[in-house]
């Protein structure tokens, strides 16, 4: 039991995948407002509505590309 499913370099590139999802729900979050009476557009600026959703995205894509790599022989 000696071996893992995936190599040492697959698994370091999923973390790295994972750190970017991360970063994708940081610029996701904030905005709330203190007064719920008060409207904040700050919910819709482009990093909320653009930005976010691509890192997110491409930490998925990325986390899958580090799961289907073939280790080089």
């Amino acid at each position: 039991m000696d071996k893992f499913a995936l190599p040492k370099k697959n698994i370091a590139l999923i973390l790295i995948g994972l750190g970017i999802l991360i970063l994708g729900y940081v610029l996701l979050s904030g905005g709330g407002s203190e007064n719920p009476d008060v409207f904040n557009y700050e919910m819709f600026n482009f990093r909320r509505l653009v930005i976010a959703p691509i890192v997110i995205v491409a930490g998925f894509v990325f986390v899958g590309y580090a799961i289907m790599k073939r280790p080089r022989k």
